[in-house]
């Protein structure tokens, strides 16, 4: 079937093609109804099925045979160390973690809070959880105490399961301090913690609490898969950027199950037995999604990476990893091709490399801008695939589908709806806009599997968040349009899109703008205040590794570009280069912290920021900047 078949069968008739796709999970118990929408907006998939998540990554492919197939690969080059999983192997670990797990108290429904680095342990520990119907929350290895704190209150975990430490290219982060001021903040403390005990840096266990790892699981009785309901809970994941009270996204296990499993084959087009590699953490939603589940549910060798895309040990760490494991697809951020092509603009590293196995290079995690989509497909020679998802709905909503038919790429577009999601753009009062026109992004109810139920503990806050707006449709807070093709375009988050004088700019046409300079390797734009216009445009830019030209011509040509390709209605007067942008730890720019320093307003810095030491960077490059 053709993409368009397969999308109109979608709409028309969601259950029939949703409970097809189902047939590719065991269910100990088959599903009553494919689609329960009783209680809309809180939709239901899979009503009445039974099945254990764990037991669909793990248990049936090795009585399928298929346990002396490579499962797991972890390659840490900041350890210098690889370690390599059967199906048979992984599947005898985790039995006996749960079985740890069930000795001490957890149980279906129970909440575990995981603070682990990217060790095997982590995917360990996901799938225990989930053999026992215990819901689990990651939260990303090193995050703060006091964000932590929020989140074991909000969770209200049994056991939390970390680690002494995680490791940086160039620092030990002591994951233990954090963890115990965390439960020394938080309100709710849980009962135990499960400590993984790191040769870089042991820690001191807090007797009557604490437990090592190693002699919790070795002492373990292997435990069995415990069915739960389709519509139990498998985990909660705090977005990224959080502020205020968290919000966790809680996902269900069946439509988890069923939407990941079909889109490993469907949009990332890769068969059992095939590496993928999904470079990211196990703390974002990517690290859930296909890192640990969609591979191990679709019988693929997923790999683990505990490094970085430059500096472990140099800009060729990606390509190293995909020639030494035979990677088929590959999946990362634009900002770490971004990274590679700063300090490689030429790309030499690639060229010591075998990548004749890599098939796909998909990006996601933020906008894809044509100028970093261009430099991938120049230095791979293979499909470049920017695709468009967000945490809440756990799975792309927009792809070039490689396992359905390869569509002709548009450079700035996440190409086509994904089959089940039905996009439309909408005006400020709900109005379906034409082909072309920027409005706000939003997905016609119901969601399909695998999205979000609700925000842990707050249905109200669910709907208000997500579904008040615009009656009848889930709002993604992103602005686009949809071309005469019906390609997508991702331009900015609503709250992101620049008011100059009444004219509405997106940051995305902006930003495609600056990267089109030689020179530059990164940029941002946000909108600062102005008295006259209400908001004026202001670009920062990171220049590629070797540019040595003074930066107030480059600042000068930058401004002249976006004038000529924009025009004289972005008003756009000021580029400011820095030595780097302030990201999340996930890759995404922190623009709205970058306007608060142009703006001179207080900053507070934010939980997920990378590495804090960029904000005062910025402020100075402001301050010397000789532009306008």
């Amino acid at each position: 079937m053709s993409l368009r078949e397969l999308q109109a069968k979608a709409v028309r008739d969601p259950e029939g093609f949703w409970g097809e796709a189902a047939r590719a999970i065991t269910f100990r118990v088959p599903p009553a109804r494919v689609l329960d929408a009783s209680r809309a907006p809180f939709y239901r998939w899979f009503v009445g099925g039974e099945l254990n998540t764990s037991e669909n990554c793990l248990d049936r492919h090795v009585a399928a045979g298929r346990g002396d197939q490579l499962a797991l690969i972890y390659d840490s080059p900041v350890t210098g160390t690889i370690e390599r999983y059967t199906y048979r192997e992984l599947l005898s670990r985790v039995e006996k973690l749960a079985g740890a797990l069930a000795a001490r108290g957890i149980a279906k429904g129970d909440r575990v809070v995981i603070y682990l680095p990217m060790i095997p342990e982590a995917a360990i520990a996901m799938l225990a959880c989930a053999r026992l119907g215990a819901v689990h929350s990651v939260v990303f290895g090193g995050f703060a105490a006091k964000e932590l704190a929020a989140r074991i209150d909000d969770a209200k975990p049994k056991l939390v399961l970390s680690a002494s430490c995680g490791i940086e290219p160039n620092r030990v982060v002591e994951y233990k301090p954090l963890l115990d001021e965390a439960i020394r903040l938080a309100t709710h403390a849980p009962e135990r913690c499960i400590i993984k005990q790191r040769a870089a840096r042991r820690a001191e266990l807090v007797a009557g609490r604490d437990e090592d790892w190693d002699e919790v699981e070795r002492s373990a009785t292997p435990h069995p898969p415990v069915p739960v309901e389709s519509t139990h809970p498998l985990y909660i994941l705090y977005t990224s950027g959080t502020t205020g009270s968290p919000k966790g996204v809680l996902r269900d296990n069946g439509g988890h199950a069923v939407a990941l499993a079909w889109s490993m084959e469907h949009v990332y087009g890769v068969k059992p037995g095939e590496v993928f590699w999904a470079a990211s953490d196990v703390g974002w939603v990517v690290g859930h999604s296909y890192i640990v589940y969609g591979p191990l549910l679709h019988g693929c060798t997923t790999v683990l990476y505990e490094g970085k895309p430059v500096g472990t040990p140099d800009a060729g760490a990606f390509f190293r990893v995909i020639a030494e494991h035979g990677v088929s697809v590959f999946f990362t951020a634009p900002t770490a091709f971004r990274a590679i092509r700063r300090e490689d603009p030429e790309g030499k590293h690639v060229r010591r490399y075998d990548l004749s196995k890599l098939r796909a290079l998909f990006l996601a995690g933020e906008r894809s801008d044509p100028t970093t989509v261009a430099f991938a497909e120049e230095l791979l020679g293979v499909p470049v695939v920017d695709h468009y998802w967000q945490t809440e709905t756990g799975w792309p909503i927009a792809a070039n589908c490689l396992g359905i038919e390869r569509l002709p790429v548009k450079h700035g577009s996440p190409t086509k709806p994904v089959p089940g999601w039905d996009i439309r753009v909408l005006d400020e009062f709900g109005k379906e806009l034409p082909a072309g026109e920027i409005g706000s992004v939003v997905v016609k109810l119901p969601l399909p599997p695998g999205s979000l139920l609700t925000i842990y503990g707050d249905d109200e806050r669910y709907v208000e968040k997500y579904l008040s707006r615009f009656p009848g449709f889930y709002e993604t807070a992103d602005a686009g349009y949809l071309d005469e093709d019906g390609y997508l375009f991702v331009m900015a988050r609503t709250d992101d899109v620049i008011n100059v004088a009444g004219h509405r700019l997106s940051t995305g046409a902006l930003e495609e703008a600056l990267a089109s300079h030689p020179d530059v390797a990164e940029c941002a734009v946000v909108g600062v205040h102005d008295e006259l216009k209400g908001q004026l445009p202001l670009g920062f830019v990171v220049l590629k590794d070797g540019v040595d030209r003074p930066h107030e011509e480059v600042e000068r040509e930058i401004v002249a570009l976006v004038r000529e390709r924009i025009g004289p209605v972005a008003a756009f007067r000021r580029a400011v280069v820095v030595p780097r942008l302030p990201k999340t730890r996930s890759g995404k720019i922190l623009r709205k912290t970058m306007q608060a320093i142009a703006e001179e307003r207080q900053v507070d810095t934010p939980a997920t920021i990378d590495d804090p030491r960029i904000l005062s960077e910025i402020g100075d490059a402001l301050r010397s900047s000789k532009s306008p």
